[in-house]
């Protein structure tokens, strides 16, 4: 063929390795269009493709972020909404999309080149020849339903943030930041009252202005066939360029030739308030601008600066006012990439009537810093630990190659110098030359000397009551306006709408597009080898099994070691908590959050806790223990480090350092229980967040650990605890002595070590120390599964029925319904089932077009929880929880009855979206190692359980996907055999109660306080008085659950 011999139009810029990870770069541009494409070849199975664009727009219309939805509802040569999505999910891919302020970005993230090389062309001409149509503009932007509630999947998604303290807060700070004439002033996500007014041609004039090839930038990561990319592309650009405006006409580039932001004048402190019901605590939010984000060596150093004043708990704002005089409960801290980028300092969780005080402390610690010299050791250390960062992302990360690449592509020379600047880490190199001075005078530029904005962002219950008000004023004076024939004809308006976006989709069409070979997928190769008790799991017959072997078997601790080429050592102790006293559970959060930041004795003298921070982040990249949600075990704990090859030893050491040398400190001890405090009312902000809660305590006992340590726990429990460990600090501390004691058991610990094994010198023998003191004569203990901590509720769904929670603090509503499901990973029904969520879950399946593609809802999803035999369907951010719960039953229902068809393109979606899980399990050398831990270890599935899963997968039949339907998913929505939570607005309450109690649920309306739990630990009279969120309950019942969507 031509295409194949031609010259290509794409010149190269430059190709180039970078120095810290096996990855090299490459730059073209296209001589036709202008288009930019880069490739970073990160080895790996998963090819993930960022198209970023420029967009720059000088109004809160929200015309960037609704383009970015209408963009995958067809194109010029595929008009027909879904295609993309359709192909994308058959060719082991999914698609996605944001909108930042600075530029939208389109994501295709693939299993394999081959599949992403398919679906390339189709997505590009989504991207530069959309339809955007008006009907697709009424439906995903906005509209008004028939009973005259504001719909539409952008206005629901902005519903649901405008009114929160971040949302409110971030734009205003951009308001005194930028002129008019500046685009970072602006919305682009769009506000409300604009959203309801904006129209289909403003979006299209807003696209014909910005999404031009010149100002597109093609950022690819992972595997790529670049010579086969390149002639993609030209093939694409033969397609397009008649229908582009003219690559030679005049083009205005967004951001860099635009008017930029004068210097702030002088320093704004003020107070802004946000809707919020529980008034104690606050936020700050201060902002300044800072170098120019083209500048390697400026940048870093204000990374390592930010690092150095507020990274950790050793760093001198978290210090002193998180730990010390417990201010805050963090002190967060970034900057934004721009020509002038912006510092953003933020402590949070601050007391309401501390907040003035709190915003003039920090800049008078930041002053005394300046004022004498330095800590250059620790300057040193903050350096040294953010090249060892950056050298972890490098190997495990693709957004770190993205996000510099677009960042360039935005901001930076278009002759590739300033890209070049990823190909080295020569900045750090500089700033270790740097004297105290010069970070002084650095430091007095940016930070200490410069003119900022502060906010104080103060809750306000006033507020809350009066956008509720108006709220309901606003819909009342329109439905009255619009009368029952005005409803009735915005009815009709939606449904034909509706109906011209959902035209099928020809299967001819589909069938065009053949489902890809898995060849391109290179699954990165982790070598399982065991150790201890590990070895009754199986001892595999190969080389790194070898290596173990030839060190002394006299170490009896259970160790699984998962050999990849990796640059570093990712180790994860597994804790099993079936010994844990109930009454010891709540204090979980604050043994968490101690673990690292406590003293230890050493040699018979007390080291301070500054020191041990100081001397961990000098032997790591990373440290953290957590719940084991992210390991497969929610009910476990888990202690991870990430170190290089060289701190192997050292990391073990402080594992058993931290375990047992460890000291309760009162001092310690009530600064984390301050923290904890001072991020709840937060926490119980989220409406997402509280209905897992919820869901957490009706569903879960009190020996679970996720109700243990949710919120609706920590809100009474910590409050109270605070007061004995200031009354009887040994009572406290000798609980947290037993909780320690039954963690830290040799038939409580299971060990993954992942890493290039034959680099270690002892990958064995290192643990020793570990287990010295420790019984090892006795069995592991099983680990426990969630099944094992359901409450009387959890075990029979059913019988609690529906509450409504009422929360003062969203605009919108989330529900979750959960049902008995499948409770054994060899569960005969399982392949069935994955096939049947898969199918339903589709992007522009069944469930997307029945529940957001109507406006129903931002999103809504089914799930199982085989651990805790469960399923679960979860609706989230809607104008109508009880529409969308209804709209997700009809759709299941008309599949099951055969109304809906299972068409066989949609079934191939399905089936291709598992093996696209499976490739995202294995994304990273580390994840690739963990995968093989959590099957054969947590799960207690064999090597072959995924492949004859995908096997059986691939061979089920339509009558049993059916049947997964009916019998396991359909009981979701019954009365009687589900248990419903709503997170609803507080103007939704009354509606919601009158239509679930219509679907035969027993429902009743509680506020968020009806569910605490206090594990026994009494309070003093009046203690939790104005502590109740909402306004009243009906009758009682509490409860527990199986999982929460945060579980770490």
């Amino acid at each position: 063929m031509p295409s194949q011999t031609r010259k290509s139009h794409f010149r190269t810029i430059q190709k180039f390795k970078t120095d810290y990870a096996p990855v090299s770069i490459s730059q073209y541009v296209s001589e036709r269009t202008g288009m930019h494409v880069v490739v970073a070849d990160q080895k790996g199975p998963k090819v993930q493709g960022y198209f970023a664009l420029a967009t720059e727009i000088f109004d809160d219309s929200g015309s960037p972020h609704t383009l970015e939805h209408l963009v995958f509802m067809g194109s010029k040569s595929y008009q027909y909404k879904g295609l993309l999505d359709k192909l994308a999910s058959r060719a082991y891919s999914n698609t996605n999309a944001w909108t930042a302020t600075d530029h939208t970005a389109y994501t295709l993230d693939t299993a394999g080149w081959e599949g992403f090389a398919q679906i390339l062309p189709v997505y590009l001409e989504h991207v530069i020849l959309p339809t955007l149509t008006d009907a697709g503009c009424y439906t995903e932007v906005h509209h008004i339903d028939g009973e005259g509630n504001d719909a539409g999947v952008v206005y629901s998604e902005m519903q649901g943030v405008q009114n929160t303290g971040g949302e409110i807060m971030d734009i205003r700070a951009r308001r005194l930041l930028y002129p008019e004439n500046v685009g970072f002033r602006y919305e682009t996500g769009g506000l409300m009252p604009n959203l309801r007014v904006l129209t289909a041609d403003r979006i299209r004039e807003f696209h014909k202005e910005m999404y031009q090839p010149k100002n597109l930038c093609l950022v690819l990561v992972g595997e790529v066939d670049e010579e086969n990319l390149l002639q993609i592309l030209d093939d694409f650009e033969d397609t397009i360029i008649n229908d582009i405006p003219p690559p030679s006409a005049p083009f205005k580039r967004p951001w860099v030739e635009s008017a930029q932001p004068p210097a702030i004048a002088k320093t704004i402190v003020e107070t802004i308030e946000f809707p919020e019901e529980d008034e104690s605590m606050g936020d700050i939010l201060i902002a300044m601008f800072g170098p120019d984000c083209n500048s390697a060596i400026e940048t870093a150093a204000l990374t390592v600066l930010l690092t150095y004043l507020a990274g950790s708990s050793v760093s001198v704002l978290e210090n002193i006012m998180v730990e010390k005089e417990e201010l805050a409960s963090a002190i967060y801290q970034n900057w934004d990439a721009r020509p002038n980028s912006v510092i953003w300092i933020q402590p949070s969780g601050v007391a309401t009537d501390k907040l003035a005080h709190v915003e003039q402390r920090l800049f008078e610690i930041l002053r005394e810093v300046n004022s004498k010299p330095l800590d250059m050791k620790y300057m040193s250390d903050c350096i040294g630990r953010e090249k060892r960062r950056i050298k972890s992302q490098a190997e495990s990360s693709s957004s770190f190659y993205a996000d510099g690449i677009i960042n360039d592509f935005l901001f930076g020379k278009r002759d590739g110098s300033t890209l070049k600047d990823m190909g080295t880490l020569s900045e750090f190199d500089s700033l270790e030359k740097w004297s105290d001075e010069k970070w002084r005078e650095f430091m007095r530029k940016w930070i200490t000397d410069a003119p900022h904005i502060s906010l104080l962002g103060t809750p306000s219950k006033s507020m809350s009551e009066k956008i509720k008000a108006d709220e309901e004023a606003r819909l009342a004076a329109r439905r009255k306006e619009l009368g029952p024939e005005g409803l009735a004809k915005l009815a009709e308006k939606l449904k034909d709408a509706i109906a011209k976006n959902e035209v099928e989709i020809p299967n001819s069409l589909l069938q065009k597009w053949p489902v890809p070979g898995v060849e391109s997928i290179h699954f990165i190769e982790s070598i399982t080898a065991r150790s201890g008790q590990a070895k009754k799991l199986g001892a595999p017959s190969n080389r790194i099994q070898q290596v173990v072997d030839k060190q002394a078997s006299d170490v009896p601790l259970f160790l699984q070691f998962e050999h990849v080429p990796s640059n570093f050592v990712n180790i994860i102790v597994l804790l099993g908590t079936s010994q844990v006293a109930t009454e010891h559970r709540p204090l979980l959060p604050l043994f968490l959050d101690n673990f690292f930041n406590t003293p230890i004795m050493k040699d018979g003298k007390k080291i301070d806790f500054e020191t041990v921070v100081t001397q961990l982040e000098q032997d790591t990249v990373s440290y953290s223990m957590n719940g084991g949600g992210r390991i497969g075990d929610a009910e476990g704990l888990a202690i991870q480090f990430q170190v290089e090859p060289e701190k192997y030893a050292a990391a073990i050491e402080w594992i058993r350092t931290m375990m047992f040398d460890s000291l309760f400190d009162e001092t310690r001890l009530k600064a984390g229980i301050a923290k904890i405090l001072a991020d709840i009312p937060e926490e119980k902000r989220s409406g997402n967040s509280m209905m897992y809660a919820v869901d957490s305590m009706i569903h879960g006992d009190k020996d679970s650990n996720i109700v243990a340590r949710g919120t609706l726990v920590k809100a009474v429990y910590m409050k109270r605890l605070k007061n004995l460990l200031a009354n009887e600090p040994a009572t406290v501390i000798g609980w947290l002595e037993a909780l320690r004691k039954s963690l830290f058991t040799f038939e409580s610990m299971r060990t993954l070590v992942i890493a290039d094994i034959e680099k270690l010198p002892n990958p064995v023998q290192a643990w020793k120390p570990l287990i010295a003191g420790l019984d090892t004569t006795k069995e592991l203990l099983p680990l426990v599964k969630g099944k094992d901590r359901l409450s009387p509720d959890g075990k029979n769904p059913g019988n609690y029925g529906a509450v409504i929670v009422p929360m003062p603090t969203i605009d919108s509503s989330f529900l979750i319904s959960s049902a008995k499901g499948p409770d054994d990973y060899n569960d005969p029904r399982l392949p069935a089932l994955m096939v049947a969520i898969s199918f339903l879950d589709s992007v522009e399946g069944p469930v997307w077009t029945a529940v957001r593609g109507t406006g129903l809802a931002y999103g809504a999803n089914f799930r199982k929880d085989t651990d805790a035999g469960h399923v679960s369907f979860s609706i989230y951010r809607s104008p109508d929880v009880h529409r969308a719960f209804i709209a997700g039953k009809k759709i299941l229902e008309s599949y099951i009855d055969g109304t809906a068809k299972f068409e066989d393109h949609a079934l191939e979606g399905a089936v291709s979206q598992i093996v696209c899980n499976l490739a995202d399990e294995q994304a990273t050398m580390s994840r690739a190692g963990q995968f093989h831990f959590v099957n054969g270890v947590v799960k207690g599935v064999d090597d072959e359980y995924d492949t004859r899963m995908l096997k059986r997968v691939r061979e089920v039949k339509v009558e049993e996907i059916k049947g997964a339907m009916r019998e396991i998913l359909l009981p979701l929505f019954k009365a009687g055999s589900a248990n419903l939570v709503a997170t609803v607005a507080p103007i939704m309450k009354e509606n919601m109660v009158k239509g679930f109690t219509e679907l035969g649920f027993k429902t009743q309306v509680k506020p968020l306080s009806a569910f605490k739990e206090s594990y026994g630990l009494e309070g003093e009279e009046g203690e939790d008085e104005g502590d109740d969120d909402e306004e009243g309950s009906d009758d009682g019942g509490s409860g527990s659950d199986e999982e929460m969507s945060e579980e770490d």
